[in-house]
């Protein structure tokens, strides 16, 4: 059909009362009317649906659309059958429809009704369906979500890999269009190919969206409490915020409704009819937050999303670049805050660690550049666009002020040596260690390890003494980052040198290293800490009277310091303030148990601090917590009491070993006994325990790490950790 017989601009105004096309969507609907296989690149918000949905309704037959998600297919048919007398004109296909229901969309596209049949590619393998389809008018194959056709795109479906074939089975002359709102060079590349439409005319819409602003925060064991605050600064505008697992958006989520904040969950594992009753919630402002997965605003149109927060670092930057991409959709403001810590990477790998090699390198190579986006010192918005292939000016560009990196430059220094001392480091212990032992080897750190591999007899032992290992951990990341590392992928890990690298060594250049973007671990294996962060500061002075009284009865008690309250706890208090038994309930790492055994002399002492300097305390920092996992706690506390073994338990609530210690160590910190002895003397002798138990009623901590390092690797994390339990059960409670 020629575009000559058809006014787009009557059809548009007809069909979606718009005056005038938006961008590339005039040349590209002109391009689908003419028959021609068309590629479209067009960031989240530019109006790509309407490029396939205003040709399917003035072309003849029926234009079929491959989607993805079901929910986002339910979105854009209700969208459609919103501006046409006829529901009948966009149908589903897929496997949530009953008999009369296939029948009837069926009847529909016979009939001519239905300009739009939305289907799952698996619907497409349906031997039924493709007879069908074989049999009545198309108009063409629109492709949504094309990177999933990429192992390399962000969101890769298997089932996408076979569409060619299909499409060829409904008809040989068939167009197609492919539409992305994310996809890099290389996966633009991937797409053509497989869908071998190497004649396409492409359409590519600029990714900068001047309106966000994007901004990293390091992630602290308070991300919590920072959220809130973020979110009641900004009270009363629609934001998302994503985490990575069902659990952490279920707790996050009653976490802001205890605080005062109307926000709901959203993620898979909810049933349909919950998931539909909160999206329109948020649609029709009843809520202000989704707490969601990534299975949350996939083609929901909500304009006027005004931040989106992200609690864990995504696994790609083009999923965090679709995921920000919800948000100031009108063209307003639009705020893109991402919480950072290494570990949650560290997690990341971990988690990947089980898959196919192949499935591991890209996995890794995707996460290596997420990481360079949160620790790289240059132009936030220049650093994503270069992913995507596209320049921008970062002086004069379109929103080049639009992040915290531009706003606030961070110091950097000349680190030229320091990497040259870190690549031979790296080479002379013939590329067989992971960051931790090379960090040691640099600052001339013993353990097992580098004992068994003589590495503390070499003459290039400890020569970056000089500097800490924090130092040398943000440099070996940087260095990654900058290609001059990289991480072998089958023991994922060893660092070894690239090409670059050994270039640098014998023509050494200039490295300019960040100074400030070093995210220390800021969680340290405390169990609980205080609500700091956002620029709040725990009150210095009174910490300092809070620290001797609890070194007072410490000693009153003849137990050690941190068997009274942990240094967060007291941190905590600095912060809030609290002044009775109750508002002690408040402090992170307090339970009611604790309260009553230790509160009282703290309490009075706050008290009189307060009047005495004319203290306002502050009511919207004391995060309330939900008291979510009571249930678990409760469950763990009895069947510890039957003695039962603890990787039973664990296994009972599909826990790992490592995620029930630290349940327990909540439930002992808050001021509960437990008593493991019967575990502990199944891993434990009596001398081991005897040396434990001296080294903790001495220690000015309690952490694990500075016990391991005592021990010289003795003991096992674990084992330390048990005993940390039995002793605090014991001793402090």
């Amino acid at each position: 059909m020629d575009t000559a017989e058809i006014d787009l601009h009557a059809a548009l105004k007809q069909y979606f009362g718009f005056g005038q096309f938006k961008g590339l969507q005039e040349g590209v609907i002109k391009s689908i009317v003419n028959n021609k296989n068309t590629f479209v690149i067009m960031p989240t918000g530019g109006g790509k649906s309407l490029c396939y949905q205003l040709p399917a309704l003035v072309s003849e037959g029926t234009a079929i659309v491959v989607s993805p998600l079901i929910a986002l297919m339910k979105n854009q048919v209700d969208a459609i059958r919103g501006i046409s007398e006829d529901s009948g004109v966009a149908h589903v296909l897929n496997s949530s429809l009953n008999k009369t229901e296939v029948k009837k969309v069926k009847s529909d596209i016979k009939n001519g009704v239905t300009k739009l049949l939305y289907v799952a590619p698996e619907s497409l393998t349906k031997e039924e369906y493709v007879e069908f389809l074989r049999s009545v008018e198309l108009s063409f194959v629109a492709v949504d979500e094309a990177h999933c056709i990429s192992e390399w795109g962000h969101d890769f479906r298997p089932e996408y890999r076979n569409l060619r074939t299909i499409i060829k089975r409904l008809g040989d002359d068939i167009p197609i269009i492919a539409l992305t709102a994310t996809a890099t060079p290389k996966v633009q590349e991937d797409i053509i190919k497989n869908l071998q439409m190497g004649d396409a005319k492409v359409f590519k819409a600029s990714f900068n969206r001047p309106n966000l602003y994007y901004e990293v925060r390091p992630k602290t064991k308070n991300v919590d409490a920072d959220i809130i605050r973020f979110v009641k600064q900004n009270a009363g505008k629609s934001g998302i915020i994503y985490c990575l697992s069902r659990k952490k958006v279920e707790e996050l989520a009653q976490t802001l409704q205890v605080n005062g904040i109307k926000a709901v969950p959203y993620h898979a594992g909810l049933d349909a009819k919950t998931r539909a009753k909160h999206q329109d919630m948020f649609l029709m402002e009843d809520i202000d937050v989704v707490v969601a997965t990534i299975a949350f605003g996939m083609g929901m149109n909500k304009p006027d999303v005004r931040f989106v927060i992200h609690h864990d670092i995504p696994k790609s930057i083009e999923s965090y670049y679709q995921e920000t991409g919800r948000a100031g959709r009108d063209g307003g403001e639009g705020h893109c805050l991402a919480f950072y810590s290494y570990k949650d990477i560290e997690k990341l790998e971990k988690f990947m660690s089980g898959k196919p090699v192949a499935e591991q390198e890209i996995g890794f190579a995707l996460l290596q550049d997420i990481v360079a986006y949160a620790e790289t010192s240059m132009s936030r918005r220049k650093y994503i666009l270069h992913y995507f292939g596209e320049e921008f000016d970062e002086v004069n560009g379109d929103g080049a002020d639009m992040d915290d990196n531009v706003r606030h430059p961070k110091k950097k220094h000349e680190a030229k040596n320091e990497v040259v001392t870190l690549l031979k480091t790296v080479k002379d212990t013939k590329q067989k260690f992971k960051s931790k032992e090379i960090v040691n080897t640099l600052i001339g750190k013993v353990n097992a390890l580098i004992k068994s591999h003589k590495t503390d007899e070499k003459p290039f032992f400890g020569l970056g003494k000089d500097r800490d290992n924090k130092y040398w951990m943000a440099l070996i990341r940087q260095v990654l980052v900058s290609g001059l590392l990289k991480k072998e992928i089958e023991q994922y890990g060893v660092l070894q040198l690239t090409r670059a690298g050994k270039e640098f060594i014998e023509k050494p250049k200039s490295f300019t290293m960040t100074e400030d973007h070093v995210y220390d671990d800021v969680e340290d294996d405390s169990i609980v800490t205080a609500s700091k962060g956002g620029g709040v500061v725990a009150d210095d002075k009174l910490l300092v009277m809070l620290k001797d009284l609890r070194k007072k009865e410490a000693v009153k008690h003849n137990i050690p310091p941190f068997a009274v309250f942990q240094d967060p706890s007291l941190e905590d208090m600095a912060l809030k303030y609290p002044i009775s038994i109750e508002e002690f309930g408040n402090i992170h790492g307090v339970g009611e148990g604790k309260a009553k055994k230790y509160a009282k002399p703290f309490a009075d002492l706050i008290k009189r601090y307060v009047d005495d300097n004319d203290i306002t305390r502050p009511d919207d920092l004391v995060v309330k917590s939900t008291g979510a996992n009571s249930t678990l706690k409760l469950y763990i506390i009895q069947n510890i009491d039957r003695k039962l073994a603890l990787d039973d338990i664990a296994d009972a609530k599909g826990l790992s070993m490592e995620e029930l210690i630290k349940e327990m160590e909540q439930i002992v910190y808050m001021g509960t006994k437990l008593n493991i002895d019967y575990w502990i003397n199944e891993i434990l002798d009596e001398d081991q325990q005897e040396e434990i138990y001296e080294y903790f009623i001495d220690a000015e901590t309690d952490k694990i790490s500075d016990a391991i390092e005592e021990f010289d690797g003795d003991y096992e994390d674990d084992e330390l950790r048990l005993y940390r339990i039995k002793f605090i059960s014991e001793v402090a409670n």
